[in-house]
């Protein structure tokens, strides 16, 4: 089965928010209590009851002034940083590119609360359910009981304007680059295709990513990675020490052997 994924095209969203509505209702999420601020983020955040969001943004340029809206929600690296930081091994990478809780009996059984997947995460996505007697960690499960029923996303079927697009992640990422190339109001780049090594989550915009919220000078390798580059050294570095060890330990106790026979044929002194 080939990689699934969402492409998000900026341009087409209209801040409506359905997305949210369809993921609150289909993953049994409490409602989040708002007062009014006079803007348009509500809420701005993602958190623990809240797996995804729609920020805006105003842009100027040239003189002109654009108002743009984004989802945002877990990203689903290829290779998650925080399947890679899990000490409990919680969190997996499926092939349909979810990253979710490991299926067990009882979901969620194995996170201990430790929150390094929250640390690890280069968007900043895990979310602690500081209010709970026994808290989790959670997030976006990118709707995976529906993607095994052969189903969209609860969000992507939710979209009323076509901002949304589920699929093969390779087959996404043609259609993203025949956009781009068809239409020169488009920013030349596909966020998520190489960023910390690829995401299941695509966006394409007509303006910077930078002016709406992302990261753009990041890497293209993933954090596991750079992981792998340090712990791929650690036998030489524990065998190495070790013999260091070992040939100072001998030395030490040939010097203390050669030491004692010194002071017992040492001639001794009358007085």
């Amino acid at each position: 089965m080939m990689s699934k994924g969402v492409l998000v095209d900026v341009t087409r969203c209209i801040g409506c928010r359905s997305c949210m509505v369809a993921c609150k209702t289909w993953n049994d999420l409490p409602p989040k209590k708002t007062t009014f601020s006079n803007t348009w983020d509500s809420p701005g955040k993602i958190d623990a009851d809240t797996w995804t969001v729609v920020n805006y943004y105003i842009i100027e340029e040239d003189g002109q002034v654009k108002w743009r809206f984004v989802k945002k929600q877990c990203m689903h690296c290829n290779e998650p940083a925080c399947e890679s930081a899990c000490f409990t091994h919680s969190f997996v990478k499926t092939k349909e590119g979810a990253v979710i809780y490991k299926p067990t009996v009882l979901n969620q059984d194995y996170c201990v609360g430790c929150r390094y997947c929250m640390i690890a995460c280069p968007f900043g996505v895990p979310a602690f359910q500081w209010e709970k007697a026994f808290p989790y960690v959670q997030k976006c499960k990118f709707c995976y009981e529906r993607l095994q029923e052969g189903m969209k996303p609860a969000c992507v079927t939710a979209c009323p304007t076509g901002t949304l697009k589920f699929g093969d992640r390779e087959e996404l990422l043609a259609e993203a680059r025949e956009r781009i190339d068809s239409n020169p109001n488009y920013y030349k780049k596909i966020y998520g295709e190489k960023e910390y090594g690829g995401t299941s989550w695509l966006y394409i915009s007509d303006v910077p990513f930078e002016k709406i919220g992302f990261k753009e000078d990041v890497s293209q390798k993933s954090i596991p990675s750079y992981t792998w580059d340090v712990l791929k050294w650690t036998p030489y570095i524990f065998f190495g020490w070790g013999a260091v060890l070992t040939a100072l330990r001998a030395y030490t106790k040939r010097r203390a052997e050669v030491h004692n026979e010194e002071e017992l044929y040492a001639p001794v002194e009358k007085d």
